[in-house]
């Protein structure tokens, strides 16, 4: 049976993520961005809380977690850089498997926003949660990492299957196309840009995105074929990742 995904803004730009496995009823959090919001979207849901899947430390993603863990018992799995600001109940790695009642889901290793940040992925199903490595149109600031390791875990991500939905954690999409827009002509680019302005005036989300939806437009996994307009042409892969992740940091628009 299907994982169930239930998303909610919280905090001034986060979303939240309630998953449910259908065949069990057993529920998950993914992260613990604000807390309060977390149990009240519970509240309304009635579903039973068993696991806090974290993918990084930050406290935006794990500063709920005592909260949560006191109110519904729920064990915490994460990398073992949670435990900078929480404790664990199981601590997870590359190549390990959690399972929430009959879904599994595959731990992939995916630094650079954090050296130890992970994606939990369900092949089944087709669906990605990612934190902070790779947004709608975006990716994360490489807060701990290096541009050689983020550039593959974002390779990791694109080497997912095309349909896999993605659920990224935060609402920074028109942001990111406003940037998109400044390095890359393609018209798919203009075309997805001019969607996600039109989504956001109306109130609605951009997330989540597809795996083969940030192939297409996504200038950060588009980085080699912009090279040599930011002056790089020819410079390895990870570089021309390097040179648009700075481009970024330092947009105006």
């Amino acid at each position: 049976m299907p994982l169930r995904v239930h998303q909610f803004p919280c905090l001034s730009d986060n979303y939240g993520f309630l998953i449910q496995d259908e065949a069990t009823g057993l529920a998950a959090t993914v992260d613990t961005p604000d807390a309060a919001a977390i149990l009240a979207e519970l509240d309304k849901t009635g579903w039973k809380l068993a696991l806090i899947l974290n993918t990084h430390w930050h406290p935006d993603h794990a500063g709920g977690n005592a909260e949560i863990q006191t109110a519904t018992g729920a064990k915490i799995v994460g990398p073992a850089e949670v435990r900078k600001i929480a404790p664990l109940d199981r601590e997870v790695a590359e190549g390990d498997v959690v399972e929430l009642g009959q879904t599994r889901f595959s731990v992939l290793e995916v630094g650079g926003h954090t050296l130890g940040h992970i994606a939990y992925h369900d092949a089944e199903d087709a669906i990605a949660f990612v934190g902070d490595t790779l947004f709608a149109l975006g990716c994360g600031r490489m807060f701990e990492g290096q541009p050689d390791q983020m550039w593959t875990s974002l390779q990791r991500l694109a080497a997912l299957p095309e349909a896999t939905t993605v659920y990224c954690a935060h609402e920074y999409t028109a942001a990111n196309a406003r940037f998109a827009l400044s390095v890359d002509d393609d018209p798919a680019v203009a075309a997805r840009a001019q969607a996600v302005f039109d989504a956001r005036s109306r109130g609605e989300a951009t997330v989540p995105t597809t795996i083969g939806l940030e192939r297409q437009t996504n200038p950060f996994l588009r980085a080699p074929l912009l090279a040599p307009k930011l002056g790089v042409a020819g410079a390895p892969d990870h570089a021309a990742f390097a040179a648009v992740r700075a481009a970024k940091d330092s947009f105006k628009g």
